[in-house]
């Protein structure tokens, strides 16, 4: 039977959406750039950003899809070994790799008259192309790094992004300073401080750094406890007191104070980072002021001669295949219903295109049985003054919560998750009353 999806990356996000669709009886292919199935998780594969001493930085219950738990014998964050073995695990377990092209890169996507669409791909044996009735991405948006910062001076260190890290045996002997707050920076800095011959890790502005286990338990399984009865704003004060009383401040550790409260940004989870200061082995600075040769000025005057920059500044969401029009002022500000519909171009639909306060599996495994549902006319969607109004509305609330920092991307992994059951029944109901937008499919047959 002819395809009639494309799924873009046959990572976490693309596995679920096949699932998803194989389950509601649509026809789909999968294009992914690597040689196996897994995406970012599998460490070495072109494009992936795994590092030999990656693990999950959150707990294995709550990032487990809910079609394929963990054993449960498995630690409670596992690395990316397992990780990508359990990826591959669930392609085998649900047929899932005949419908996988692998080593194929798609270069465009070309919506056709009539509503239809075209992927072209250029794989092993030269460019393919598809035409479908539907394009779902889900290639994620941890692939592209952020162009390293630009500061006053010349820096003569040897410079990485933290994309081209592998492991501590980079770090050996050198004098490493670490920049970038987030989950790789603590990673990398604590590895550091075993391999090199010092460590600095600079954070321009605060951050939660949050033990992986609390009172006895991962930690985010507590968050998890505490949404089902809270509003954020009060699990945010709670969950503030407790880490203040079993860990203490991040000033207490010579970290600057963060700017926002938690859950207001992505929580950074470490269990060394804070041991590893408190015994003067990562030695914090402020941000950085600027460079001459190998030595580095930081913005309390301060200043340390490094050898290596690792800089752990994150990454940008790079959809190079689709026509500039689609994305508006850019992927990271694409207004989607529910993080998943584009209400401008039926049949392209968006699974992993999002930034979580806590695990990704579960949500695109949501998401992707929404899309599902939508493309086989089990689900509709609102009418389009409805969708508009509910984005809005949701960009709103992200701003009042995040600020600027990508709020079109941002979700609260429980009250989104909430979200897409609620939208899902809802739009059961639409497609039984016959209120919905047409889907592709019905749109490829009537013609």
């Amino acid at each position: 039977m002819q395809p009639t999806v494309a799924v873009v990356g046959a990572g976490a996000a693309g596995l679920a959406t096949l699932k998803a669709l194989a389950d509601a009886g649509v026809p789909a292919v999968a294009f992914e750039a690597g040689d196996r199935v897994g995406g970012l998780w599998v460490y070495g594969s072109a494009g992936s950003p795994a590092y030999r001493t990656l693990h999950l930085n959150t707990s294995r219950t709550r990032t487990e899809f809910a079609d394929h738990p963990m054993p449960a014998h498995w630690p409670d964050y596992p690395d990316h070994t397992r990780i990508a073995d359990w990826l591959a695990d669930y392609a085998d377990r649900f047929g899932l790799h005949p419908r996988v092209r692998l080593r194929h890169t798609v270069d465009r996507v070309v919506p056709e008259p009539g509503g239809r669409w075209t992927v072209h791909a250029d794989g092993p044996d030269g460019p393919t192309r598809v035409s479908v009735d539907a394009v779902v991405v889900a290639n994620g948006h941890n692939r592209v790094p952020n162009p390293l910062p630009a500061y006053p001076g010349d820096c003569t260190a040897r410079q990485l992004h933290s994309h081209a890290y592998r492991g501590p045996e980079q770090l050996a002997g050198r004098r490493v300073l670490v920049v970038g707050g987030g989950n790789s920076a603590m990673d990398i800095a604590v590895d550091a401080s075993y391999a090199a011959a010092r460590t600095l890790l600079s954070l321009r502005r605060g951050v939660w750094v949050v033990p992986k286990h609390l009172l006895g338990r991962p930690s985010d399984t507590l968050n998890g406890a505490l949404a089902r009865r809270l509003p954020w704003r009060l699990r945010q004060r709670v969950t503030q007191a407790l880490l203040t009383a079993t860990v203490g401040q991040p000033s207490r550790y010579g970290l600057p104070a963060p700017a926002h409260g938690f859950l207001q940004d992505h929580p950074t989870l470490s269990d060394g980072l804070l041991s590893r200061l408190t015994h003067g082995e990562i030695e914090p600075r402020p941000g950085i002021a600027g460079f001459d040769g190998d030595r580095v000025t930081f913005t309390d005057g301060r200043t340390d001669e490094v050898d290596l920059v690792v800089w752990c500044t994150g990454y940008r969401v790079d959809l190079p295949f689709l026509d500039p029009a689609l994305l508006g002022d850019g992927a990271e500000t694409l207004p989607l219903y529910r993080h998943v519909f584009h209400p401008d171009a039926p049949g392209l639909a968006f699974v992993g295109l999002m930034q979580s306060t806590g695990a990704a599996f579960p949500l695109v495994e949501a998401q992707a049985k929404l899309v599902a549902a939508q493309l086989s006319g089990a689900y509709a969607l609102p009418p389009l003054p409805v969708q508009r109004a509910h984005i809005a509305a949701e960009l709103r609330a992200a701003r009042d919560r995040w600020g600027e920092r990508r709020p079109a991307m941002r979700v609260d992994f429980d009250g989104y998750l909430a979200q897409l059951r609620r939208e899902l029944v809802q739009g059961t109901r639409r497609a039984a009353r016959g209120s919905g937008r047409t889907r592709p499919a019905e749109t490829a047959a009537a013609r």
